[in-house]
This record gives structure tokens, C-alpha cells and sequence, in this order.
């Protein structure tokens, strides 16, 4: 009998952030067809966050609104045959299971509920700390010996009573999830999966794809980043939304991607609802948190330097040119621990000599502390200046910036000393001094530190639960079947050429880049992109050197950039490691994620051809006139 390939399959994701309402599970199912809605729920320090809660019993430990959205959709995923598959079960993905197999039975639906677990390793938390420290088990970043790790990022390891680890998850794959759909699963429930994961096993289960097909798993898995953030390719965090007019970027939908048997996708959203699909949002999201060309998972590598992303239609984006190849035989395991407290206080400045102001506060802050004999014992004290006043101001708010002063200690006294600090010259202010906020967030509160480890899969037991009525049926996984040791990531400047691109002007990055940029643990990644006339220009322009020198004052020479291009979209990727410190969690930087990076970045002045903002002129200026005016009406399930 001759081999039918099946139709792509269609994915619609539901949520990119636990923030993200129930209700978007609902309208992926009701206002098309699909055949599987996954979502991410997770970001790493939501499973930490909860984790002590959820020990102590007072925290379910699984995502609220992952629960919201299957008790709207149960309903009509049954009517519509569609399979679900979420990591909203967070740290107890088998409370969450049960959960829903309890409403499943109460509805009298045909619905088989599974869930995927072996990703908690808080059970083994005394040999991780003992592996660490005798270096079986690495920090993330620890191979390149170019980076440096920031002080006090192993101290956790000294000091295993007095910061403890609350929680200890490593990032599986997509082969329990695809375990579980070819058991006949409609619900999976997973807990610290990898966030493409779901997608890359929904497509591999429809497909009957193998575990070395490794260049289609890599196109799924490219295409499960691109829609695990939500709205982020449907017109949210998108640098070039405000060529739109606001009406257009309203009641935003959630996106879908259809995988076809080669691996080769097509990103799109439902016509009923909201938002824009296009190759610039599409570039942008493919270039959010990734760590280079190769882009890593625990059950295949994605080489990304060919990728081509082109318009098959209006909100119809194909994506093509991704390669795999088999998985590091490790994985991420995210490791979270008491690190000690942190508080912040707010100041504002308004008018005349802001600068003297804040130099004149901050020496007043730092020799009362020095006096009381404490100021050596912060292990962070940073007084950091939000904004510059604006010159013949207008309002008074134009006039006024702010200093927000951020603290760490590990000692709560300590800590405490910097409200004291700030009260004792309360009335020795300089002139106008005003606050933001009360002291409330004077006071110390524990924060966790971030420790991102690497784990052997070897060492992990992924397993399938299948729920039925009397009994919950268990199927260890095991670690994939071929791996690969990691190469270094490839970093390098373009090869100089003498070609000249006629008279400079300096205007905003911007003006001709888009591009995001993002978190990966300590680390900032840059994605920037321009159209095919300017890339020649653009990639002999943006080399390491460039983004150090753009950057400006915030570049610390313990920094480290690495730099790769991706030739076919016109896009030149930067990590640059170090900046982020212990991660989100503890990170004193004020865009602790560092999503507001690349527009930073867009908005330094540089010396750009004229015949390229000539273009970028006449481009957006047709791209306006095709844009139709008036508000769009949009129903949604609520």
C-alpha cells in the first residue's frame, strides 16, 4: 500500500506566562479548527517562587489559570476531539491530573488523562549538592572558560543550611508526552518540561516521527518557540508595533503553527481574533532567548544559521531551512535557593541640578551606614538614576527622575540598616526631595538565588502516567537513545569588506533594525534584523566591538559577547553573558529579563548610509497608506 503523508498538523498555543487567562485555552478550541492546543506556563522562577508554599501545603502547587482554562475547554476539546497538552501542572502536574481526570469522570466525557513527571528532583537534593561541588555536575555557562560566573554564584554550595535549595528541576523533552498521546491521552499534563516540548511532541506523535529524525523534530521544535510566548508573535513585545495603528494591536490572539511531515511550519492565528502574523513579528520571536545558531534541546539540536521565514499570505508565515541533529546527552536542570534579602527604596528628583542631587543623597546614605560600621556588610548596594529631566520642562513631571536604590544582604539586620539609614536624614534632604511609595518595600523581604546546572538524562526518571479508574499505569522513559557532546558555540565578526555605502547620518538604531531581546539565566541575548538592501552594511557594522560601544556605560569589562548571523533573515545575534547576575530572581538590574535590552539598543544613535533611510522612509510610508483606519470589533468567550 502506497505511504500517505498526513496534512500538517495544526498546534494553537494557549498561554506563554502563568498570567495568561484560561479563557485563550477556550477561544483556540471554539473559534477554528485545530487539533492540539499545548501551553507554557512556566518561567523559571514561578516553579521556585511557589515552591515553599507548596511544601508547606498551602499551595497547590500546579498553575491556577492552566486549571481555569481546561475547566472552560473540556468541554468542547471532547466535542471537537482535540488533544491538550500543558506544563500548567508546575511543580505537582499529578494533583493537577487527577484534578481534571475527577471533572473529566464528573462531566461524563471520553477524555484519557496522563501526566509526565521526573523532572522534581528536590529527592536528590543532597547528591546534586555534593555532584556540584565536586564538579560532576556543571554551571550552564561553566564550559566556556571566556565567561565569568558572578561573585557569590556558588556560595549556596558553602552554606547548605543557611541557603537551602527550595526546588530542583530539570528540563525534560518531548518523548514522555509523545509516550503518552500514542496511549491515547486527550490531556497531558507535564511539570518542568522544556517550553517548546508539547509542540515538538504533539508533531512527532501525529506524524509518527522517530527519535533521530532529528531535522523534523528540529523544525517542530523551532516552531513550538515561536509560538510558546503568546501574544509575542501575534503583535505583543514587538518592536515594530508602532508602524500599526492601536486598534490593530488590541484584543490580541493567541498564535498556531502548523507542522508538516518534513518539519517545515507555517505560523498563523485564527482569523476571528485579533492581532497580525507577519515575517517581522515572526523574525522577532525566533529571536528571543535563543543562546546562538544552535539551539538547544534535550532531544535534539536545531541549527538555525539557514532559517528563512517568508510570507505565504496575510497572517500566514513559513518558516524553512532548520537542520537537527542529535541531543546532548545533558540537560538544563534550574536549581533554586534562599539567598538571603533584598529591598529597594524610591526617590524622586524634580527640576534644577538633578545630578549634584543624586551624587550628594547617595554620599549622605553611604557614609551613615559606613559610621554604624555596617556598609561592608551589603553584598549589594546599588543606587541606580531612572531617567533624565526634561530641559524647559513643560510639566512637572517632565522634570523629574528618579533613584531607585536596591540592597541585597544575607543577613536580615543588615538589610535592615538601610530604611534606618534613610530616616535618619530624612530632613537633611536636598531641595525637593519627594518619595514614590511608602517604606514598605524598604523592608526586607528573602529572595532566591539561580544556580543553572547541567544534568546527565541518564540520571533522570521521565516517566507516563496513564490515569484510568482504579489505577494510575507508570512507563519509565529513559534518556534518548543517541546523543552528541556539545561543540563550542560558534562567535565571530564578519570578514571586513571595502565596499562603501555613500554619506552617513546619525539616527537611531532603529530607524532601519528591528529586533528583541531577552533572559537566558544570567545572560542577555540581542536579535537584530534589517531588510535585504542594508544587511551587507548592517553585518559589517554590527560586530562584538560595536555592541560593547553601544552599550555605553552599562558595559562592564567582565562581560562576554558572543556573535553569529543568520544570513537568509538578515539578522545578527549577540549573548552577552553576565549582565543579569544570578538571574531574574536576585537581579539588581531594573529589566531583570532583559526584554527592554534591544530597544534600548534600537534607540543609540549611529552613523547609518542615507540610502538606507531613504528606503525605511519610503517603505513606511506605503506601509501606512495600505493600513485601513477604524477600530475593529472582536467577540470573545469570557
Amino acid at each position: 500500500m502506497e505511504h500517505r503523508i498526513k496534512r500538517p498538523v495544526k498546534i494553537a498555543n494557549c498561554s506563554g506566562a502563568a498570567t495568561d487567562l484560561g479563557v485563550h485555552m477556550y477561544n483556540q478550541a471554539y473559534y477554528g479548527d485545530v487539533d492540539v492546543i499545548t501551553g507554557d506556563y512556566l518561567a523559571e522562577l514561578n516553579l521556585a517562587s511557589a515552591a515553599e508554599d507548596y511544601a508547606k501545603g498551602t499551595n497547590p502547587g500546579w498553575i491556577s489559570s492552566a486549571w481555569d482554562g481546561l475547566q472552560q475547554t473540556l468541554d468542547i476539546a471532547h466535542e471537537k476531539r482535540i488533544k491538550i497538552v500543558i506544563n500548567g501542572g508546575g511543580l505537582n502536574p499529578e494533583g493537577l491530573a487527577e484534578k481534571t481526570y475527577a471533572l473529566v469522570k464528573e462531566k461524563g466525557l471520553r477524555l484519557k488523562v496522563a501526566y509526565v513527571d521526573g523532572d522534581n528532583l528536590m529527592h536528590k537534593v543532597d547528591q546534586l549538592l555534593h555532584d556540584i561541588k565536586s564538579g560532576v555536575l556543571t554551571h550552564l555557562d561553566q564550559d566556556n572558560e571566556e565567561v565569568q560566573l558572578i561573585e557569590d554564584s556558588t556560595s549556596f554550595m558553602d552554606h547548605p543550611s543557611e541557603m537551602p535549595i527550595v526546588c530542583a528541576n530539570a528540563y525534560l523533552g518531548y518523548r514522555a508526552i509523545k509516550k503518552c498521546l500514542d496511549r491515547e491521552a486527550d490531556i497531558v499534563i507535564c511539570g518542568r518540561v522544556a517550553d517548546a516540548s508539547p509542540v515538538i511532541a504533539a508533531a512527532a506523535w501525529w506524524h509518527s516521527w522517530s527519535e533521530d529524525d532529528y531535522t523534523p523534530l528540529a523544525g517542530a521544535f523551532v516552531g513550538g518557540h515561536l509560538i510558546e510566548c503568546s501574544t509575542y508573535i501575534t503583535g505583543a513585545n514587538f518592536a515594530g508595533s508602532y508602524k500599526y495603528p492601536i486598534h490593530k494591536l488590541m484584543d490580541l490572539g493567541l498564535p498556531i503553527v502548523e507542522v508538516a511531515a518534513t518539519g517545515e511550519c507555517t505560523v498563523t492565528k485564527h482569523e476571528a481574533l485579533g492581532g497580525i502574523v507577519t515575517v517581522d513579528t515572526v523574525k522577532c520571536q525566533l529571536l528571543y532567548e535563543l543562546q546562538g545558531n544552535i539551539y538547544l534541546n534535550s532531544d535534539v539540536k536545531a541549527d538555525i544559521k539557514d532559517i528563512d521565514i517568508k510570507e505565504e499570505s496575510t497572517d500566514r508565515i513559513q518558516v524553512t531551512g532548520i537542520i537537527g541533529f542529535p541531543p546532548p546527552p545533558t540537560t538544563k536542570l534550574a536549581i533554586f535557593y534562599r539567598a538571603g534579602y533584598q529591598s529597594e527604596i524610591l526617590l524622586n528628583a524634580s527640576g534644577y541640578a538633578t545630578d549634584w542631587k543624586w551624587n550628594y543623597h547617595e554620599m549622605q546614605v553611604r557614609r551613615t551606614l559606613e559610621a554604624w560600621g555596617i556598609l561592608s556588610k551589603f553584598d549589594v548596594l546599588d543606587f541606580q538614576r531612572v531617567g533624565t529631566p526634561m530641559e524647559n520642562p513643560r510639566t512637572q513631571l517632565s522634570s523629574t527622575t528618579y533613584m531607585r536604590i536596591f540592597a541585597q544582604a544575607r543577613d536580615h539586620s543588615v538589610l535592615g540598616k538601610l530604611a534606618a539609614a534613610e530616616a535618619s536624614i530624612g530632613m537633611a534632604h536636598f531641595a525637593g526631595m519627594h518619595w514614590s511609595t511608602d517604606m514598605r518595600t524598604a523592608i526586607p523581604k528573602p529572595f532566591l538565588g539561580f544556580y543553572p546546572a547541567t544534568i546527565p538524562q541518564s540520571e533522570l526518571e521521565e516517566a507516563v502516567n496513564i490515569i484510568d479508574a482504579s489505577s494510575i499505569r507508570r512507563y519509565l522513559v529513559g534518556p534518548p537513545s543517541k546523543t552528541e557532546p556539545l561543540q563550542p558555540r560558534e562567535n565571530y565578526d564578519p570578514a571586513v569588506i571595502s565596499q562603501s555605502f555613500g554619506p552617513t547620518i546619525m539616527r537611531p538604531l532603529g530607524d532601519i533594525a528591528l529586533g528583541r531581546s531577552g533572559d537566558k539565566g544570567a545572560n542577555v541575548n540581542l536579535g537584530l534584523y534589517v531588510t535585504q538592501d542594508a544587511w551587507e552594511w548592517f553585518r559589517t557594522f554590527m560586530t562584538r566591538a560595536r555592541v560593547k560601544q553601544l552599550m555605553g556605560d552599562d558595559w562592564k569589562d567582565w562581560y562576554f559577547v558572543e556573535r553569529v548571523e543568520m544570513t537568509k533573515i538578515c539578522a545578527v545575534h549577540f549573548v552577552i553573558y553576565g549582565p543579569l547576575g544570578r538571574g531574574i530572581s536576585s537581579s539588581k538590574l531594573l529589566d531583570g529579563l532583559g526584554k527592554g535590552f534591544a530597544e534600548y539598543i534600537r534607540a543609540v544613535h549611529v552613523p547609518i548610509p542615507v540610502r538606507f533611510l531613504e528606503q525605511h522612509a519610503q517603505d513606511s510610508k506605503t506601509f501606512e497608506e495600505s493600513l485601513k483606519p477604524g477600530p475593529t470589533t472582536r467577540s470573545h468567550h469570557m
